[in-house]
């Protein structure tokens, strides 16, 4: 789960990749499950009986692994663990749809590895069906109430505080495994696992699908409720408004070199609106050695010199300066920052084209920037 991560949350060392994002969100899932299963069979075995205590065991445990792997992942993947957290980013537009079906992939198989792993540790069958019964409306509201407690807390902990949302979820999963009925699944892949291990985690099969029912509805209530409430992208011919912190607010363009579309975007931007108020800044995920020359030429022909401009890598640091993320077409090798809302605009690389095409992608980078600047009242 993003645990968006949100969230630890901004993107260093080498680009994401495709591999290293499968790679996160699995193994990260994987822990997840030992963590969970793992503990409550060591918690039951050593309670003598005592049932709350075995709990204890089992929620301090699973608080402390999240906590653990939201921190380690949330560079390489945000940290989601969870296919409800990635439809959710998704539905937002934080997660680039074509990686969703990779990361509910990963999930999956994390978790089912996962169990398996905690089930051979104590010696136990590798999958065998839980007889655990957790049914019933009381357990299916406790499953609704854990789930929008958890996508809320990484909704508004990572639009204010993204590295606080490691151990915000981790407290919040922590003590809803005690206030909710359902003792907290809150996770689809988490369910589903846990239907194959006839231990103090587990769950019955037959009981699985009221239970991701309860976690879908709580995935559509807030993503609902954050359009209404917290409406972070009104897209149209005008642009997109978003709900900002105080000024000075930094908007961060990005695409793959930073020689092109993101250094145009920033250009114009800090052109056209007003310093005071708001700057943007731009980097790229595999930066150049300089601007592309024709986008250097197109640039001057309106006033605006961008010869200068060095090409920046987008660390950690770079991103943590910025409101806003607006990614320029990039597809795959879009940068995803957990905690930052984003924008993705479909643009063309103007790298090598003909002078009249680099203008047409110029004009249209300034006429999308415009708009943006005009939907937020940033303007001079």
């Amino acid at each position: 789960m993003q645990v968006s991560s949100p969230a630890s949350t901004a993107i260093e060392g080498p680009p994401l990749s495709a591999r290293r994002e499968f790679a996160s969100e699995l193994l990260g899932t994987a822990f997840l499950l030992c963590a969970v299963v793992g503990s409550g069979v060591m918690g039951e075995r050593l309670a003598g009986g005592n049932q709350a205590v075995a709990l204890l065991a089992n929620s301090l445990a699973t608080a402390a692994a999240l906590f653990v792997l939201i921190a380690a992942g949330a560079p390489w993947s945000g940290a989601h663990f969870n296919p409800l957290v990635s439809c959710v980013a998704a539905a937002r537009g934080e997660l680039h749809a074509s990686k969703l079906p990779r990361y509910l992939l990963a999930q999956v198989a994390g978790a089912l590895a996962g169990v398996a792993v905690a089930n051979r540790m104590f010696e136990l069958p590798v999958f065998f069906a839980s007889q655990h019964v957790r049914t019933g409306p009381g357990q299916w509201l406790g499953e609704l109430v854990a789930s929008c407690g958890l996508l809320l807390t990484i909704r508004l902990v990572g639009a204010s505080a993204p590295r606080l949302v490691a151990p915000t979820v981790a407290c919040f999963i922590g003590a809803a495994y005690w206030f909710t009925s359902s003792t907290s699944f809150a996770n689809p892949a988490v369910t589903l696992a846990r239907s194959l291990t006839d231990t103090f985690a587990g769950i019955r099969p037959v009981d699985v699908p009221g239970f991701v029912a309860a976690q879908a509805l709580a995935g559509l209530a807030v993503v609902a409720a954050g359009r209404m409430l917290f409406p972070s992208s009104q897209k149209g011919r005008k642009g997109e408004a978003f709900e900002m912190p105080a000024d000075p607010v930094t908007v961060l363009f990005a695409c793959v070199h930073n020689a092109g579309r993101s250094q145009m975007a920033a250009a114009w931007f800090n052109a056209l609106a007003d310093p005071a108020r708001v700057h943007a800044i731009s980097a790229g995920t595999q930066p150049a050695a300089a601007p592309h020359p024709e986008v250097v030429a197109a640039m001057r022909e309106v006033g605006i010199e961008i010869g200068g401009a060095k090409p920046r890598f987008l660390s950690e640091d770079l991103a943590a300066q910025a409101q806003l993320l607006v990614t320029m077409g990039c597809g795959e090798s879009c940068p995803f920052v957990p905690g930052l809302r984003r924008l993705d605009w479909e643009l063309e690389d103007p790298k090598g084209k003909p002078a009249a095409e680099v203008r047409r992608i110029r004009d249209q980078i300034r006429e999308r920037v415009a708009a943006l600047i005009e939907a937020n009242g940033w303007g001079r």
